[in-house]
């Protein structure tokens, strides 16, 4: 028999295979996390994050220096106060450790884009991502102190602004107050599906931001839904967002296809700190090749829709992306 179709001859050999390859990956498509902690000289691995680090302020410049380097052009910028308290007053504060975060990324490199975590977790003393009443979070009244929040990050000279918490309501409330402020050109990444999800554990002790009692279930996203997922993205954007992110990405790359095939808006994939760790330890034991399995992933994410990705891997992707 004569075969009329063959699609191997597209895979005969790594050239043609890149000509016609669907889906590429890109260092321009990575967003480095950063945790910020208060201190002098301090750049501490995490434990459960193995190649990241805690940083003093004064120790940021040799990392972004060397991200810079290596073509990234986005971080994530997390802080991890000493002080914390029911209204995690140090979230807002003008010298607050993300506040002075940002202006030093900006002194080393004035054109990193820095998206800020706007969320309360790691400020209040309960470790919720809100005001707690009758051991309950407040909405409303969460939605007020993010809003608080997201302009401080703004004064401070944040590109963007990333609302973690999954408050009703928030986007528009930091659009308001943003705007109206002067801030029209800082943007906004809405965390619009985020899960809750076991994925996060390990950054839960980076960001020492475990709840003290009970867990996230009542504001984050039940992992069943999907339609669910697409309500929210719909509010976030009639609210003002300017961005969308699926949190977290691997597990629910479907929640990303459809979210692509529905709107027409930049959608970004949180490649969490849980799917960093399980390749980390599997590589570690070598049962994994680290270099294909990420790459692999990350490519996994961009097929499935997603513009942007989050992830731990940002330094050694570019680095084997570049070669």
């Amino acid at each position: 028999m004569i075969l009329t179709h063959r699609p191997r001859r597209l895979r005969v050999n790594q050239a043609i295979r890149s000509l016609v390859r669907e889906t590429n990956l890109s260092v321009n498509d990575f967003v480095y996390p950063i945790f910020a902690v208060e201190g002098e000289k301090i750049k501490r691995e995490i434990p459960s994050l193995v190649n990241n680090y805690h940083f003093s302020v004064d120790m940021l410049e040799a990392e972004i220096k060397e991200i810079s380097e290596l073509g990234i052009k986005a971080v994530l910028l997390f802080g991890v106060p000493d002080h914390k308290d029911a209204h995690g007053s140090e979230a807002y504060s003008e010298n607050g450790i993300v506040q002075r975060a940002i202006k030093e990324i900006k002194r080393v490199n004035k054109e990193m884009l820095v998206i800020t975590d706007v969320c309360m977790c790691q400020y209040t003393d309960h470790g919720h991502c809100g005001i707690i009443e009758d051991m309950y979070v407040n909405n409303d009244k969460s939605v007020d102190y993010i809003a608080k929040i997201a302009l401080s990050h703004a004064k401070a000279g944040a590109d963007m602004v990333a609302p973690s918490d999954m408050m009703d309501g928030r986007i528009g409330a930091m659009r308001d107050v943003l705007d109206s402020n002067g801030y029209t050109e800082v943007s906004i990444m809405a965390y619009s599906a985020k899960y809750a999800s076991a994925f996060y554990g390990p950054f839960r002790a980076a960001a020492n931001s475990t709840p003290q009692f009970g867990d996230r279930k009542t504001y984050q996203m039940d992992p069943g839904n999907s339609d669910e997922a697409l309500r929210e993205v719909e509010l976030d954007i009639v609210e003002g967002a300017d961005l969308v992110m699926v949190k977290p990405a691997l597990a629910y790359l479907d929640v990303v296809r459809r979210i692509k095939d529905t709107y027409n808006i930049p959608i970004v994939a949180y490649n969490v700190s849980g799917e960093y760790a399980m390749i980390k330890a599997a590589a570690e034991k070598g049962w994994v090749d680290e270099k294909a399995i990420v790459l692999e992933k990350l490519t996994a994410m961009k097929r499935a829709g997603a513009d942007l990705i989050i992830t731990y891997h940002s330094k050694d992707a570019a680095k084997w992306i570049r070669g």
